[in-house]
């Protein structure tokens, strides 16, 4: 699978809940807009006993889908569900993929709202619960399924607070397949409500993770990560089959493309490695 042509925009101009969220503006000129034209794209709620899930689906179009498209988790940064989520989840979809974006601090606050990251970590990130994020993200595939989608080829992803959480994910559930952690951090201050980390979690790993981390970024220093692979190597077979890409130059958000800390080279290979995992993986469309 190729990526989609793309294309790119100057400073977006957007409306809080539809564009950015307030913490990343103003928009990098760098910024890749996927159009939604042929897809089913659409703001959903998801139902559950602890309440709705707010979330971005983006689905093929067409119907009926033959053969089914594969389900594609995403799991936002600290930012939210904010338009650049939006439109990973568009990207995956012209793949073939039925992609979902769960809002997963609903509960605890709107984040793109939020001009201040401090803010947003003090008031909404710190008070939602692991336990909570894992099982709204359970409830989004038989959602997915219930839209045509086929639960038994499940993808994950996830870009710096998502990317701990597909490692934890894939340590929770037998569900997805595979996943692949952008940047996400490895070890971490933990309190009742993030009671582990992926370092703590490396050797259970359920479904095998691709992690993809920057060389260069300060918040998630390289020693951690080789500290990483070698607990990967002491656990089961999933653990063991998981692999972790280093790019020396890049930072953390590498992937971001609306950000200065967006590294084009390292956001395509990572792309392309990423797509290649789930091909091999047998999650691919």
């Amino acid at each position: 699978m190729q990526r989609p042509a793309l294309s790119r925009r100057g400073l977006i101009a957007g409306t809080v809940g539809t564009g950015f969220a307030l913490a990343v503006r103003p928009i990098s000129a760098a910024t890749i807009t996927t159009s939604a034209e042929g897809l089913d794209v659409a703001e959903v709620r998801i139902p559950g006993p602890g309440g709705e899930v707010p979330a971005y689906t983006a689905l093929p179009g067409g119907r009926p889908k033959k053969p089914k498209p594969p389900c594609f988790l995403v799991v936002h940064e600290i930012f939210g569900v904010h338009e650049h989520i939006r439109d990973v989840c568009r990207r995956l979809a012209k793949l073939g993929f039925a992609a979902i974006a769960p809002d997963l601090f609903a509960r605890q606050g709107d984040v793109t709202k939020m001009a201040d990251q401090k803010e947003i970590s003090a008031k909404v990130i710190a008070k939602v619960p692991d336990e909570q994020v894992l099982s709204d993200l359970d409830r989004c595939v038989p959602y997915l399924e219930s839209k045509g989608a086929d639960t038994h080829r499940v993808a994950i992803t996830g870009f710096c607070w998502g990317g701990r959480i597909v490692w934890l994910y894939a340590a929770h559930t037998k569900v997805a397949r595979a996943g692949v952690a952008w940047y996400g951090r490895l070890v971490g201050d933990k309190d009742p409500l993030h009671p582990v980390y992926p370092m703590d979690v490396a050797a259970t790993l359920k479904a095998p993770v691709l992690g993809l981390y920057g060389g260069t970024d300060q918040g998630i220093p390289v020693a951690s990560v080789e500290e990483m692979r070698k607990a990967l190597a002491t656990g089961g077979a999933a653990s063991k089959r998981s692999r972790i890409q280093v790019y020396p130059d890049a930072g953390h958000a590498f992937f971001a493309d609306y950000r200065p800390s967006y590294r084009a080279a390292a956001a395509d290979d990572g792309w392309k490695r990423m797509l290649d995992w789930f091909k091999e993986s047998g999650v691919a469309p």
